[in-house]
């Protein structure tokens, strides 16, 4: 499977026109998305896109402009793309936690014309444009009051004749990476990329990703993040009903089991524990939950026995990134059991129509249990990187296979484990060492709560390794101990050097540990770049 991919069906859907058009005369006045007190039905959304897509060519964008979208979840985020794409115009979600500095690099660099905001950034987002060398339009997206800033843009187009832009290569987002090296880049997704798995017939879905029209999903994900969007996709590919969240909340979570019928869910395993930790998590019926999805970190077994005892349900792990529209592989339930197995230390098998393979650094690829970069070459890859046409050259081999800067290996089985980034290899003393591999490791103490590990300057070795300890509340220990359990699973020169204590983690806005972060305060004046 590594090497040969099964074709996938083909997929229903090759435009986000076509797509909401078939699902407005299938479905009509169903539920589409429910965010707080408002629904809208896939009638209401697909004429909304209709009416954003006159509004944009009003406000005289065209094929090929930029708008951007700064704010929380919200269901006119989905109104908004359909319509955008409708109109051949990009949308470029935009992370709301960045620094006011940092959002205004990605407006200029996306050369965004309009600006939608949510109320609660209105007033920054307003000053931060008007400062901009090329200032967009800022509209405020409040709701559906006829009065609205939002609404009241949206009902300008009506009566303009446009014709709908159904080119499945057009770029339909620009989602810009996390950023945790030097500046983000956006990443460029076709309409076609997004709905290439994300539409195919049911039968043609692994049996954990069936969906159908009763099937109602919790969209809490954030937008700015190919989580959010593509989830929210693929609840619209299904004929569902989305819960459009502004935001995580493990109350929030519980309520739309108990009380909206929720039966789908894409979350990160550090939300899981909140939802566990939650007083109720225990008191409520999870028995429309079929599977839980999850991605951006492995599931610790710990965690997992907890959560099956919990949720009487199966697990699905997904590994994937920006670049690939989302998720390349997966460990299905079948592969997770609460006694553990080595399969769960990996992050599954291709999905059919997805090969991965890994390589050398001359490009040589490896065999089995071969240590290298992982490369990917998809139907659902990126169509490049914004106005970066050396990065993305570089991104891609002249067999199209993608380079994700994930360091793993495949197992005899077309198991995908997952080593570190490359680029955070720690070198000392002339051996590679993945931090991850000695994360497991410390992960494994009864104290250990999380942990990062990094590499540090040395005179004898270049790099040494160190540990950065997150402990349980109310427990205590050394260093010397941390680096005694390490010692009893890893090889010594992978052991830490040196362990220091922290209360938490540094995280991006996906929940990946910000290891530059970390790394920043060792390197300071010294030849290494930890950006």
């Amino acid at each position: 499977m590594s090497d040969v991919a099964k074709d996938p069906a083909a997929p229903l859907f090759t435009s986000l026109a076509d797509m909401i058009d078939a699902q407005e005369q299938r479905y009509g006045d169903k539920v589409a998305l429910r965010f707080q007190a408002r629904e809208s039905s896939y009638a209401d959304l697909a004429r909304g896109s209709r009416e954003a897509a006159g509004a944009l060519r009003a406000s005289g964008c065209e094929v090929g402009d930029r708008i951007g979208y700064f704010g929380k979840n919200s269901d006119i985020y989905y109104e908004l793309l359909l319509g955008a794409a409708r109109a051949g115009v990009t949308l470029v979600p935009i992370n709301w936690r960045l620094a006011m500095q940092e959002a205004g690099w990605i407006l200029e660099d996306a050369g965004c014309c309009l600006l939608f905001v949510t109320p609660d950034h209105a007033e920054d987002m307003t000053q931060l444009a008007a400062g901009l060398p090329h200032p967009p339009h800022v509209i405020v997206v409040d709701g559906d009051d006829p009065s609205s800033a939002y609404t009241s843009w949206r009902t300008s187009g009506i009566g303009s004749e446009m014709q709908d832009v159904r080119d499945p290569e057009a770029i339909a987002v620009q989602i810009y990476t996390s950023g945790t090296t030097g500046r983000p880049k956006g990443a460029l997704l076709s309409q076609r990329a997004l709905l290439a798995f994300r539409s195919l017939p049911e039968e043609a879905q692994p049996e954990w990703n069936r969906w159908t029209q009763e099937d109602v999903s919790l969209i809490v994900m954030p937008q700015f993040h190919i989580g959010g969007t593509g989830f929210g996709l693929q609840t619209l590919c299904a004929g569902a009903t989305g819960l459009v969240a502004e935001e995580f909340s493990a109350g929030l979570v519980l309520d739309a089991i108990e009380h909206q019928r929720l039966s789908k869910l894409f979350t990160v395993p550090s939300a899981l524990q909140f939802i566990m930790r939650h007083p109720r998590a225990r008191q409520v019926d999870y028995g429309r939950i079929r599977t839980i999805v999850y991605g951006a970190s492995p599931m610790p077994l710990e965690v997992l026995r907890e959560a099956i005892d919990i949720f009487q349900c199966g697990f699905v792990q997904q590994y994937g990134m920006t670049e690939m529209c989302g998720t390349i592989s997966v460990l299905p339930p079948e592969d997770h059991e609460a006694q553990g197995n080595a399969r769960m230390a990996s992050a599954g098998r291709p999905l059919d129509g997805v090969e991965i393979a890994i390589i050398d650094p001359e490009g040589r690829r490896l065999g089995p249990g071969e240590s290298g970069e992982v490369v990917i070459r998809s139907p659902t890859a990126m169509s490049g990187y914004w106005n970066l046409p050396e990065a993305t050259a570089e991104a891609f081999d002249a067999q199209g296979y993608f380079r994700s800067g994930d360091a793993g290996f495949l197992d005899a089985d077309g198991y995908l484990h997952l080593r570190d980034r490359i680029k955070d290899m720690i070198v000392s003393g002339g051996e590679n060492v993945f931090p991850a591999e000695v994360e497991n490791a410390i992960r494994g103490h009864a104290d250990v709560a999380d942990v990062a590990v990094i590499g540090v300057p040395d005179p004898l070795w270049g790099e040494a390794v160190k540990a950065i300890v997150v402990l349980h509340a109310g427990t205590t220990v050394d260093a010397e101990a941390i680096r005694a359990w390490a010692r009893l699973s890893i090889a010594g020169y992978k052991v830490p050097k040196t362990v220091d204590f922290m209360d938490v983690l540094p995280r991006n806005a996906s929940g990946k540990v910000l290891r530059r972060e970390l790394r920043a305060p060792y390197w300071v004046g010294r030849d290494r770049s930890v950006a």
